[in-house]
């Protein structure tokens, strides 16, 4: 009977290893899809992105703004003297 337990409690080891292998790899993949998600960018239509700027916000004063023509959250090229609704004053 000795013998059965300890074929039994090797078998619960292993298996238990196995479960966190699996756990260990579906986080992994979890944290992959989490970056990608916030890797994406909204389309310039999406947020009303215009030329011009409105008043005296545009993106140069914008948070999200990085020089020279880019967004933080705006997909293409963007110009320092336009805006969008995401316009945030820079601090």
């Amino acid at each position: 009977m000795t013998h059965a337990i300890e074929k039994s409690s090797r078998t619960t080891r292993r298996s238990l290893l196995q479960a966190a292998a699996g756990v260990a790899g579906a986080l992994s993949l979890l944290g992959l899809s989490g970056r990608s998600a916030q890797a994406a960018k909204v389309s310039q239509a999406a947020v009303g992105y215009q030329n011009s700027p409105k008043g005296n916000q545009n993106c140069a004063n914008c948070r999200l703004f990085t020089a020279p023509n880019a967004c933080k959250q705006v997909d293409g090229v963007i110009s320092a003297n336009a805006w969008c609704r995401l316009w945030a004053k820079a601090s």
